[in-house]
């Protein structure tokens, strides 16, 4: 029984803990420090915009919009080498190692002001992550556009390149304006592999190579997604929610992408949200 619950640790609760807040007249963040350093709602005139924490949604992996940190996706079997040595992190969903540990853990406020906040969290350096390392935060407000930035600067050790990404879990939009130029087909254990594809149909828990803002349209707004990340993974397979995910590698990517973050190195990533009132679908540039 504790193997299973350790196994499945992604799926079991996170209370959101103490929020804090950031806003302004038009848009309205709720930030859950202790709960994984994640957005625990958006609201953008009055209108929620994630699935948040409830009863019915506690799960770990499956409410607000969290930072994966310092990996996006799954890693098969939590395996991978790095320096010449065999890594084997915890498995914690299935038979895999997913979004990294920062969604999980306990973050610090380093800063808070009225359209800004600051988290920070030091990496393990235990089995779930052995290379230690600071993560960072900074969600910011300026008039209809929310603003995220991630960054983990490396220990006085080298490290696997991190892959950065955001995990919003959008409630379902009434349509999606999204143009990918390529997809990451999935083996039988549903792990991104290459070569890579055109796109297939939806609907999709997939990554793709996409380089376009994506529009979402829900509650008479259009929500403008865009990153400096080139990879996207769009999970519509729930009726009620949209996960629409830049990170800055694929799932797998320890072993697909690898590569090093020098000692005292920094790698980052940034995602902003804008919303717009009606009809957007002319800001797709």
């Amino acid at each position: 029984m504790a193997s299973d619950v350790a196994r499945d640790a992604a799926q079991q609760p996170l209370l959101p803990g103490e929020l804090i807040h950031i806003g302004n007249d038009m848009l309205a963040v709720a930030i859950a420090p202790h709960g994984g350093g994640r957005i625990a709602q958006i609201i953008c005139d009055g209108v929620e915009w994630l699935a948040g924490y409830s009863d019915a949604n506690a799960a770990t992996i499956a409410w607000g919009s969290y930072s994966m940190v310092p990996w996006a996706g799954r890693i098969r079997r939590g395996r991978f080498r790095f320096g010449g040595q065999a890594y084997q992190l915890p498995i914690n969903l299935g038979s895999h190692a997913i979004h990294g540990v920062g969604f999980a853990l306990p973050w610090q406020v380093a800063a808070h002001a009225q359209t800004q906040a600051e988290l920070v969290l030091a990496l393990p350096t235990d089995d779930r992550w052995p290379f230690g390392g600071t993560a960072h935060q900074r969600i910011t407000i300026k008039g209809r556009t929310l603003r995220l930035e991630l960054a983990v600067t490396a220990s006085a050790q080298a490290m696997p390149k991190p892959v950065l990404g955001w995990h919003p879990w959008f409630l379902k939009p009434d349509a999606i304006d999204f143009q990918p130029d390529a997809a990451y087909p999935r083996d039988a254990e549903g792990i991104a592999m290459r070569p890579l594809q055109p796109p297939p149909p939806g609907p999709w828990d997939d990554c793709f190579i996409n380089t376009r803002p994506v529009l979402l349209h829900r509650a008479g707004q259009t929500l403008r997604l865009a990153s400096d990340c080139d990879h996207w993974v769009v999970y519509d397979e729930p009726a009620q929610t949209t996960c629409v995910e830049p990170q800055s590698g694929p799932p797998d990517a320890f072993n697909l992408n690898p590569a090093a973050l020098a000692p005292g190195a920094t790698a980052s990533a940034w995602f902003t949200l804008e919303w717009f009132a009606g009809d957007a679908k002319a800001k797709t540039s």
